[in-house]
């Protein structure tokens, strides 16, 4: 029986989806430059095959995605999901694992923008409560660039539980806040390690703070009063990964 399938727009979102393995694309539509484009971008093997190709004009595509405003570059795709990943077998006989945990962040764009950080810095894998995943959205898809394809989500249904059963399992949770007392680079992130953003809006909720072990901060400009979670989790991936390299 097949999964459920929904719509992806945008270059790099198509193109990784195309790419990978395990993503089963069941209808492509391409305008014919974006076409040229794909076998221009992986001469040797011809991603297309087995693929039901389908040309469009630029208008045509445009139904695609005129909803949420965003720009196809000629690409979209109808998809279906990954398999829902297990976070206890996931974490099993593995050792200096990084996730990241977001409590109450819904927006897709930061999402997108952050998937594609963590997976360019070699995140472990992202946690965040299902129904605040927004997983068909285009936004999110286009947002990550392709990264979607790259990154490990693992949905659960309640953030605090799944925080207190990973302490239980060596886990030490830090939760990034502007009033924590320490700077994040001061700490030595060895081990097992869950990194917890709340929403921009809020932060991390009263109840889910009272599980991370630590809180800890991104020393800014005080002018400025945050940074985006994209951007603040930018950087602590890129600091991270810098420090897996030196150790």
């Amino acid at each position: 029986m097949n999964k459920s399938s929904f719509f992806i727009v945008g270059q790099h979102a198509v193109i990784e989806a195309l790419k990978n393995p395990k993503r089963k694309v069941l209808r492509i539509f391409l305008t014919e430059e974006s076409k040229k484009n794909i076998h221009r971008k992986s001469p040797k093997k011809n991603l297309l095959e087995g693929i039901k190709v389908y040309f469009k004009t630029k208008k045509e595509l445009d139904k695609y995605s005129t909803k949420e405003n965003l720009l196809h570059q000629g690409y979209a795709a109808e998809i279906e999901h990954f398999e829902k990943l297990v976070l206890k077998d996931f974490i099993k006989e593995k050792k200096d694992i990084t996730l990241v945990c977001l409590d109450s962040v819904t927006d897709p764009r930061n999402i997108g923008s952050l998937v594609r950080s963590a997976s360019s810095f070699n995140i472990d894998g992202i946690i965040i409560k299902e129904r605040n995943f927004p997983r068909e959205s285009k936004l999110m898809y286009k947002a990550a660039s392709g990264a979607m394809e790259y990154i490990k989500i693992f949905e659960v249904s309640n953030i605090n539980s799944t925080l207190k059963n990973l302490k239980e399992r060596n886990f030490w949770v830090y939760g990034f806040d502007g009033a924590g007392k320490k700077d994040f680079t001061d700490i030595e992130w060895k081990g097992n390690n869950i990194l917890l953003f709340g929403s921009e809006g809020s932060g991390i909720h009263q109840h889910t703070s009272k599980y991370a072990d630590f809180l800890v901060r991104i020393d800014i400009n005080k002018k400025i009063e945050s940074l985006n979670i994209s951007n603040s989790a930018a950087i602590v991936f890129h600091h991270l990964s810098y420090k897996k390299k030196k150790s």
